[in-house]
């Protein structure tokens, strides 16, 4: 039996609904985009959503917006994906990498250590679907001393007064933090739509607006969208009807707008979520904890405490006491018995882009510990316990046979 890392839910319900979309003669942004967008600021608590193309183009406009600009710096963790750096870079500014946690994520000490007077956002990313310590995060951005070191540039950095705190949540779509759900916990959150992620379009990204006072979120939405659409003053839909040909170009914006026909796979997967996917996403996650548990090699990822529950997007367990090399030979094991297993991620400073810019693997102990003995286990809700059964029986293996060489 084969078991692939992270096929897309796509049942029949979404098949008609992408069916329905492409028989209704409008593809591209309209309707169910909006619907899509409704449906997650409704899940989210928050009063607007924009759907874009990519949670890489969400970052970079949220990014924009906020006049981050070249020569200033955006403090990101060593441990993530890399285009939580690359948006960065792609607006012009500086990723300063700060090391990560027990957890995963970002510590936020080390976030502490990296502010300077050229700090304008801090980006956290919720790896693997495990809420970031906002708290701290918050305690930081909102510290007398460090407000004194920030350095406003425009009229939106001196209205919110302090540095930005922007989410990644690519992964963490349905998580909860202090009672509140993602989305809503962070001053802007992007989600991924990613073919491998919990609610998928195929591409695409979602931009959650949570700002304080005196920022009108609606209002923010409106001027997002424009921008994601070359800054044209309508958008395709309102031209093609009747005497709606006229616009105009007002911002020298971007193209970076979902179509109809990936948001009607969101749609029916977002109307299945919390009553099916979700649920689905933690028996399996709970199974492996369960069956893993009870080996004293097996350091299994945490699910649910007193303040945060995880979205299940990922099975990060890590092994005890073994070297890299060792964890890749598991992989190859299991990946021999038809079980695909991934690692996530390998940590920023090992990859070419930025070993060049001057960052060092070494200045980052914390994020390469975790990486060299982690394996990422499959987590998706067409899953059977029996298949997990079987993805776990193939880790305890081949787990073993290293650890008794």
């Amino acid at each position: 039996m084969n078991i692939p890392f992270s096929p897309p839910y796509i049942d029949d319900d979404v098949i008609d609904e992408v069916v329905r979309t492409l028989k209704s003669g409008w593809i591209t942004t309209g309707p169910k985009t909006i619907e899509l967008e409704n449906e997650t600021a409704a899940y989210c608590n928050v009063e607007k959503a924009l759907a874009v193309n990519s949670a890489t183009s969400a970052i970079m406009l949220v990014l924009h917006w906020f006049g981050v600009t070249k020569g200033d710096e955006v403090i990101v963790p060593a441990y993530t994906y890399c285009a939580t750096a690359l948006a960065v870079m792609h607006v012009g500014a500086i990723p300063v990498m700060a090391d990560a946690g027990e957890d995963f994520n970002i510590d936020p000490e080390k976030i502490r250590l990296a502010i300077t007077q050229k700090t304008k956002a801090i980006i956290t990313v919720d790896i693997g679907g495990w809420p970031c310590n906002y708290n701290a995060v918050y305690n930081i951005v909102n510290d007398a001393e460090v407000k004194k070191v920030f350095n406003p540039a425009n009229v939106q950095q001196k209205n919110l007064g302090r540095i930005l705190i922007l989410d990644d949540a690519a992964h963490a779509f349905g998580a909860v933090y202090n009672n509140k759900v993602a989305g809503s916990y962070a001053d802007m959150t992007v989600f991924s739509f990613h073919a491998v992620k919990n609610i998928t379009t195929a591409e695409g990204g979602i931009i959650c607006f949570n700002l304080p006072a005196p920022f009108n979120n609606a209002q923010l939405y409106a001027t997002l969208r424009l921008w994601s659409l070359n800054g044209q003053t309508k958008d395709a839909l309102s031209k093609s009807k009747g005497g709606g040909w006229k616009y105009d170009i007002v911002y020298p914006g971007f193209k970076m707008n979902m179509p109809d026909v990936l948001a009607a796979v969101g749609l029916v997967q977002m109307r299945k979520y919390k009553t099916t996917l979700l649920k689905e996403r933690k028996r399996v996650f709970d199974f492996y904890t369960e069956r893993l548990q009870p080996f004293s090699w097996a350091l299994c990822p945490v699910g649910k405490n007193d303040t945060a529950e995880s979205s299940y997007h990922l099975y990060a367990l890590r092994i005890k006491n073994i070297t890299e090399q060792q964890r890749d030979e598991i992989i190859t094991a299991i990946a021999l018995k038809g079980v695909a297993v991934n690692v996530h991620f390998i940590p920023l400073p090992l990859l070419s882009v930025f070993k060049e810019m001057g960052f060092e693997t070494g200045q980052y102990p914390q994020s390469y510990s975790l990486y060299a003995n982690e394996i990422s286990l499959p987590v998706y809700p067409q899953l059977s316990n029996a298949q997990c059964k079987i993805v776990a029986d193939a880790v305890i293996s081949e787990v073993e046979k290293i650890l008794k060489r």
